[in-house]
């Protein structure tokens, strides 16, 4: 699923915890056992337990019990969108002189509370750059909607 399909969602339908959840997730190539993710999330495996089976009861993982998890098709196409805004939101803080690294670790600070919405007018306003301080930056319908309407009659 590429973000072209993403499904409607505003980008703040989790919590800040449920997201860093996925994106450790995605970091592991989008499956991972539970007992690692406690690990690394350093948290008890019965918090880790429950906040795998709220996402998974959200649509966002499969869950095996004493197995592990694997993203679904939303869970896929969510993590997209917040590695997205991870990099948009860096980028723009590089405009007002963050170092890359400072504006990293700011946006994990604040970006489970930037609209799917925020982030693409900001993409929209910055020209949908191509690469971010973290990496390559995906677009969604927001640059192929823009270049619709600019179009000539």
């Amino acid at each position: 699923m590429n973000e072209q399909s993403y499904p409607e969602f505003t980008g703040l339908e989790l919590s800040p915890r449920k997201v860093d959840y996925l994106k450790f997730i995605l970091e592991r190539g989008g499956t991972a056992k539970t007992t690692e993710i406690s690990s690394g999330m350093q948290v008890d495996p019965s918090t880790t337990s429950k906040t795998l089976n709220e996402l998974a009861s959200a649509g966002y993982l499969n869950h095996v019990p004493y197995r592990g998890v694997n993203l679904t098709e939303l869970g896929k196409a969510y993590t997209q969108f917040l590695v997205r805004r991870h990099r948009i939101l860096s980028l723009l803080l590089t405009h007002y002189g963050l170092s890359s690294e400072e504006a990293c670790d700011e946006v994990s600070r604040f970006e489970a509370f930037v609209s799917r919405g925020a982030v693409n007018k900001i993409c929209s306003s910055m020209g949908h750059p191509m690469f971010g301080v973290c990496g390559e930056i995906s677009h969604e319908k927001c640059l192929h909607e823009e270049n619709h309407h600019s179009m000539p009659k």
